[in-house]
């Protein structure tokens, strides 16, 4: 999509959006970007402590997340209300790409994927290839999304219940989940009421925001609920886990440790994950200028979720991406422009510095019940119904995606799914559709039915496809049988290659040795429907030389004109001949074609 500033707009307000929409700013303006990014704060805080939990770093690293990340992609995004920070989706994937490295090393660890991830997602702006993720289904986010919806669920199981994690690092998902659930230990019944009463705390204040239409900050209120139980009831003292004590400090500068045999290592993972952070963000981003009506600069999007993630790492802090939540509650709130992600991200600092001691009474167990909610709403079981009952290639996409995460990675299920869809699309790409036409005696021309009787004197047929590599083996087909329908009486044959797109080498060498056979066979050809696009191509394939350029008959503005003329033509080639119920066989000069196609 085009960008949302003029082109002669200075070049510092198409770097950073945010500062090109102080130009308007008002005081109206500021008071709906200071309400909303409050709001979004309020929300901010829960799920920052919360999704670091994921992967298992301290909760405030992801404090850290939601206030560098947040403030430098709001200073960038081309979107004026998506927030970016820490997201459930990109912390899952972590959980998959860091959980064989040892606990005490996965700060840093997480640290320099954020450098990763950051340089390649700067590098494909560079390259300007953000707009290349409209050729990856959306079946394939369907199926991510419901995968890591599962997984989180299954990975939150043990902090619910209070189980101890058996397995070894290097084993896979499946085989931890399982250990942990049948080895892990009795279930520890005042950690699972304490998740039970989070939830249930979250749930009411949401149905009280919905019943009186007021703004309480549900996930932030249920989590202080649940800290108020322990700190008043000692719940401790039963086996309750609490997070570690957060220390009172906002993130500072660090440069990030960079390991180049680790490196290699996590090179296939964060490729994946910087491409879902991309996805991510895009369709976050698309979805939200859909209902405002802003036009997005694709490429200003990609940059920012780049240099996003490139700042964080200088500042503590891991991987992110848009969020779908804190996104789709800062455009209810009413967010102006990009500042409300600033303001956001500076609550967030002002409420790790000032309640960063209380945070020692959080429980693990209402961080993995916010968990437990936040995998509910990720999930969009409306589009898995509708993918899987559109089509059988959509269905199997999801599914397949779905069960990668869950069975392989979450990280490479986005590959997967995504080579998947590329397997199932080129063959369809590939098809090549080839029909006769047969003209009548009432001088129409139309697609033969079974069984109708063709002229043997004129052959006519009709392509449609795209003309590439892919589609070789079922053009020879096609062509074969074109020769195989040649019978002596035949003098002509047309081609119409109206509906013939991105013609390539090969194929071209295909048409070519097939229209050299014909020949020989005393057979001559024409070319008709020839677009201006594909001609060039033609040419200098050898094919007009090999047919003749007077029997390329160009595409006119005129419908159909140059299949007509190539008709004609082709009646001059049969001099007196004539097969029984020809339009022409009173041996009239002319004929006034019409098409029924």
């Amino acid at each position: 999509m085009p960008s949302s500033l003029p082109a002669n707009e200075p070049a510092l307000y198409r770097l950073i959006p945010a500062i090109g929409s102080l130009r308007t700013y008002t005081f109206a303006t500021f008071g709906k970007d200071l309400f909303a990014g409050l709001t979004v704060a309020a929300v901010a805080v829960p799920q920052a402590m919360a999704y670091a939990s994921i992967f298992g770093v301290p909760v405030q690293y992801g404090l850290y997340t939601a206030i560098v990340m947040t403030a430098v992609g709001a200073l960038f995004d081309s979107s004026k209300q998506l927030i970016n920070g820490p997201t459930n989706a990109i912390c899952i994937a972590l959980l998959s790409a860091l959980g064989h490295i040892p606990v005490d090393e996965r700060v840093p660890a997480a640290i320099m994927m954020a450098l990763m991830i950051g340089s390649l997602q700067t590098g494909i702006t560079l390259l300007r290839l953000g707009d290349l993720s409209r050729y990856i289904s959306h079946a394939v986010i369907v199926g991510f999304t419901a995968g890591a919806s599962v997984l989180l669920v299954l990975d939150q199981l043990k902090n619910v219940l209070g189980l101890k994690a058996v397995g070894d690092v290097h084993d896979s998902f499946i085989k931890r989940f399982w250990l942990t659930m049948t080895q892990g230990g009795a279930v520890n019944w005042p950690t699972a009421g304490v998740a039970v009463g989070t939830i249930a705390v979250a749930l009411v204040m949401r149905w009280v925001n919905k019943r009186w239409r007021l703004g309480l900050p549900e996930l932030l209120l249920a989590i202080v609920a649940a800290g108020f139980a322990v700190f008043t009831w000692k719940l401790d003292a039963y086996g309750v886990k609490l997070i570690d004590k957060v220390p009172r400090e906002l993130p500072s500068f660090q440069v990030p440790m960079f390991d180049s045999r680790l490196a290699r290592e996590l090179l296939p993972s964060a490729t994946a994950i910087a491409l879902l952070g991309l996805l991510e963000a895009i369709a976050m981003a698309k979805s939200l200028a859909a209902r405002t009506r802003q036009k997005l600069d694709i490429n200003q999007q990609c940059l920012s979720e780049g240099l996003a993630n490139l700042a964080g790492s200088f500042f503590q802090c891991f991987p992110g991406s848009g969020s779908l939540t804190r996104s789709y509650i800062n455009h209810q709130a009413g967010a102006a422009t990009q500042w409300s992600g600033v303001i956001s991200a500076g609550a967030v600092a002002l409420t790790l510095v000032a309640l960063a001691p209380l945070a020692q009474y959080i429980p693990k167990a209402a961080l993995a019940g916010v968990l437990l909610m936040a995998a509910t709403r990720m999930i969009d079981l409306r589009g898995v119904l509708y993918h899987c009952r559109t089509t059988r290639f959509d269905a199997i996409i999801v599914l397949a995606t779905a069960a990668a995460a869950v069975l392989v990675s979450i990280e490479y299920c986005i590959l997967i799914g995504t080579f998947l869809s590329f397997v199932i699309y080129v063959p369809r790409a590939a098809r090549i559709e080839v029909n006769e036409l047969v003209m009548t005696a009432e001088g129409a021309i139309r697609e033969r039915n079974n069984g109708q009787d063709a002229c043997p004197l004129i052959k006519i047929y009709d392509f449609e496809g795209e003309l590439f590599f892919g589609a070789s083996p079922e053009l020879q087909t096609q062509l074969e049988n074109i020769e195989a329908s040649i019978v002596p009486e035949t003098r002509a044959v047309v081609l119409r290659l109206k509906h013939v797109r991105n013609p390539d080498a090969v194929c071209m060498h295909e048409l070519k040795e097939s229209i050299q056979r014909l020949q020989e066979l005393g057979v001559q050809v024409a070319l008709s429907g020839v677009r201006d696009a594909e001609y060039p191509t033609l040419e200098k394939s050898g094919l007009v030389e090999v047919v003749g350029a007077e029997r390329v008959f160009r595409e006119t503005p005129s419908v159909w004109s140059s299949t007509t003329t190539a008709i004609h033509w082709a009646y001059d080639q049969l001099s007196a001949d004539r097969c029984d119920g020809c339009p022409r066989s009173s041996g009239g000069a002319g004929m006034n074609w019409h098409f029924e196609i």
